[in-house]
């Protein structure tokens, strides 16, 4: 039977239609949209669908938190739209490792005027895999991007030349190291180059090429193709402890990070590699001082048009409130 979204605090039925659907633009891990929702009439509920993990690639459910964590500041940005508050609980229900989060839109709220654009880039934010172009990211942005991490308790640290040379030689390792795992290639395969007509996983369309000097190892979604490119401004998003709720709050800095650098026409893609495999993320640790977990890798930049990946739709990814929603 299929659930009807019904009203939520003040927001209509129409309004929790518009939010949700917001909501599930977040980028997530080879685009496996690893969430659910339900909704009550006292709020929206936000878990993990533990059908969608990457068991080789995030055995331990980091990357599907920062996924969720996306969605997560979406809901919570398009709401903020409305002129409602939406008032949130992270893991309201002790034992329950895949209820993430309790959104319950009460009160009304004076639209702020940063949220407001961020909510109006939601829609036009896709990750961009394209080479990016010799045009360089403003200077000036990245006090914006930083101050973005941190209002969602995550830091964006300058990295010197020595770091980002570091950086390099991770990346080149921890995709030296993937690549040669028979388990991760499939499970690869299993969620890239994907046809017409699949809600998931992503398409050779939204792929684009490999830059012809890899000088940074971006995967191949793209069949082979090479071309010409550019060096990406790179950049690491950290929380200053590893536990599930740090990484559901770096979802949301990263996605509050990505978001900032739509509004301003700056494109991203993930570097996901070097934060994937365990040795080369501690080693990422060190070089960044010790003292911040890494949780994102982005690249930033200028590309080329692509399109958007596909998405659920919502009826795949409704279930049946729980009582702390109702």
């Amino acid at each position: 039977m299929t659930l009807q979204v019904a009203p939520s605090g003040r927001l209509s039925a129409e309004q929790v239609t518009a939010v949700l659907h917001s909501a599930i633009l977040a980028p997530s891990t080879h685009n496996t949209q690893p969430w659910l929702f339900s909704v009550g009439p006292a709020g929206i509920e936000l878990y993990a669908d533990p059908d969608r993990t990457l068991p080789v690639s995030d055995p331990d459910r980091r990357e599907l938190l920062l996924s969720c964590g996306a969605a997560l500041f979406n809901l919570r940005t398009a709401i903020h739209a409305t002129g409602v508050h939406p008032a949130t609980s992270f893991f309201p229900r002790r034992g329950d490792p895949d209820l993430l989060a309790l959104v319950r839109p009460r009160g009304t709220a004076a639209t702020d005027r940063k949220l407001a654009s961020l909510a109006a880039a939601i829609s036009r934010r896709h990750t961009n895999r394209t080479p990016f172009t010799a045009k360089p990211v403003p200077a000036g942005a990245m006090g914006a991007l930083r101050h973005a991490a941190e209002v969602e308790h995550a830091w964006l640290p300058r990295l010197g030349p020595e770091q980002l040379a570091g950086l390099k030689e991770l990346i080149r390792e921890s995709h030296r190291l993937q690549t040669a795992d028979p388990a991760f290639l499939a499970e690869w395969q299993r969620w890239t180059g994907r046809g017409r007509g699949k809600r998931d996983g992503v398409p050779f369309a939204a792929g684009g090429a490999v830059t012809a000097d890899d000088t940074w190892v971006l995967r191949d979604y793209g069949g082979g193709t090479r071309a010409p490119g550019a060096a990406p401004m790179v950049v690491v998003i950290g929380t200053f402890a590893d536990q599930p709720i740090d990484r559901l709050r770096a979802g949301q800095a990263m996605q509050r990070v990505l978001l900032t650098a739509t509004a301003r026409g700056i494109d991203a893609s993930f570097i996901s590699q070097p934060v994937e495999v365990p040795a080369t993320r501690a080693r990422l640790r060190d070089l960044l001082g010790g003292g911040l977990w890494p949780q994102i890798v982005l690249r930033l930049g200028y590309g080329a048009p692509v399109p958007r990946t596909p998405r659920r739709a919502l009826e795949d990814i409704l279930v049946t409130p729980s009582p702390l929603s109702v």
